[in-house]
């Protein structure tokens, strides 16, 4: 696997803009990979070391069929069939390590969400209507033969980047696909109109959980406790307030350079999420 420019879609208002990987061979698992970071976090702390990993849809998304080899992969079945079992020996590997909470950090369904994106996926020789079923059906492979007692999550976004953001729109094409996928809850964005209504949630199977990304780590306007307990009533509507949850809509920063924030900033809303989420739920 190789890293070029990002021919596709960029970030919005930033003239960086990060590479994207592209497949130039079998895909194989031959060593760990971050296996000593989950080590470190794990030894650092009392409480549940919560570790993120790509989806195994980030092997394909950005570039698409134009960025795996053909040489390598005449069919794609072949392609997401080895993203499978790459995977879940790296699952397991994590197990091995100690690791119960395992996040796949998972951009493509909310990318999909976008007209521009979907163009794109056509012009890389892919179909925008089956990818969300593809993905979601190589997560499910992908977490057969994790360990029982591991709690596995996804996290989707529209983009983190310099406080940057690439889509839009809203989730009722890709909820259906997303939510059979084989992870216990999703962590979702919806801290502005970007992500649409809440009224693709009422696809959740009962037994998942949804964590609501209400507070945006993009700006370092405050969201009330109020404005956060609205939301959240909203969102009931669709799902029972004892399967919802609260979080920041993303990570502060996805990258080395940040986001527009301060620390201070950011203490500030984890701390918020923190008091919304005592009042809500205990």
């Amino acid at each position: 696997m190789t890293l070029k420019e990002n021919p596709g879609p960029k970030f919005a208002g930033v003239e960086a803009q990060p590479p994207i990987p592209v497949v130039t061979g079998p895909l194989r698992y031959i060593k760990p990979i971050m296996v000593d970071d989950f080590a470190f976090l794990r030894k650092t702390t009392k409480r549940t070391a919560k570790f993120t990993i790509p989806s195994p849809s980030m092997l394909h998304l950005r570039a698409g069929r134009a960025g795996i080899s053909r040489e390598a992969y005449p069919d794609l079945e072949e392609f997401w069939a080895d993203a499978a079992r790459v995977y879940r020996a790296a699952i397991a590997a994590f197990a091995k390590a100690g690791c119960t909470y395992l996040q796949l950090d998972d951009v493509s369904f909310a990318y999909l969400c976008d007209p521009k994106i979907r163009d794109n996926c056509r012009k890389n020789g892919d179909d925008p209507d089956k990818l969300p079923r593809t993905y979601a059906d190589t997560i499910t492979r992908a977490l057969q033969e994790r360990p029982a007692g591991m709690t596995v999550t996804m996290h989707t976004c529209r983009g983190n980047f310099k406080s940057a953001w690439v889509a839009e729109g809203g989730y009722e094409g890709v909820a259906e696909a997303m939510f059979s996928s084989g992870v216990d809850a999703f962590f979702m964005e919806f801290d502005t109109a970007r992500a649409g209504g809440f009224e693709p949630l009422r696809l959740l199977p009962k037994e998942k959980k949804v964590v609501l990304g209400l507070v945006t780590t993009k700006t370092a306007e405050l969201e009330s406790k109020d404005f956060l307990k609205r939301r959240i009533d909203a969102a009931a509507k669709f799902v029972p307030l004892e399967n919802l949850c609260l979080s920041p809509q993303c990570g502060f920063s996805s990258t080395h350079h940040g986001n527009r924030l301060t620390q201070e900033d950011q203490w500030r809303k984890l701390e918020r999420v923190v008091e919304t989420a005592k009042e809500v739920w205990q």
